[in-house]
């Protein structure tokens, strides 16, 4: 049995709008700035599918995700097919000149063996400042690539 989780994050990145789309939705490159997340192998056969895996503090996770939804520009949903259960959305809101805001929502099943080791409480306020600092780091890398250009 497994009791599932969901956060929500966001963050404004001084970026138009094309250049924080184009790198968030180069999946193979979010371990850059997802701290949690070790890989990401885009399906060559399967473009909608990709392999993540997942390694923090001594656990080691992956899982097959699913795009669900794709609207350029505006959104990027997922589940998880097999592995890891997982879902989620990433959203895109365009502020003309003022730049771009992205906002990360994430739900998760912790298996029962670890809601029963660790609070999950706990467990939630470390997803979140993982989330957040995630974000964090997506901004700064979009800064720099907007540098670039």
């Amino acid at each position: 049995m497994a009791n599932w989780l969901e956060h929500t994050a966001q963050i404004e990145v001084d970026a138009p709008i094309d250049l924080v789309w184009n790198l968030w939705s180069d999946l193979e490159q979010m371990p850059k700035w997802m701290k949690w997340i070790d890989s990401v192998q885009v399906l060559e056969d399967s473009p909608d599918l990709s392999r993540w895996r997942l390694a923090t503090g001594g656990f080691e996770f992956s899982w097959l995700s699913r795009i669900l939804k794709l609207i350029q520009h505006q959104i990027i949903q997922w589940e998880s097919v097999d592995g890891l259960p997982n879902r989620g959305a990433i959203r895109f809101y365009d502020r003309g000149s003022a730049g771009s805001i992205v906002k990360l929502s994430v739900a998760y099943a912790i298996p029962g063996f670890l809601g029963q080791i660790l609070d999950q409480l706990i467990i939630g306020r470390i997803v979140e400042s993982t989330l957040k600092a995630d974000l964090e780091r997506f901004r700064d890398y979009a800064l720099q690539a907007k540098v670039r250009e």
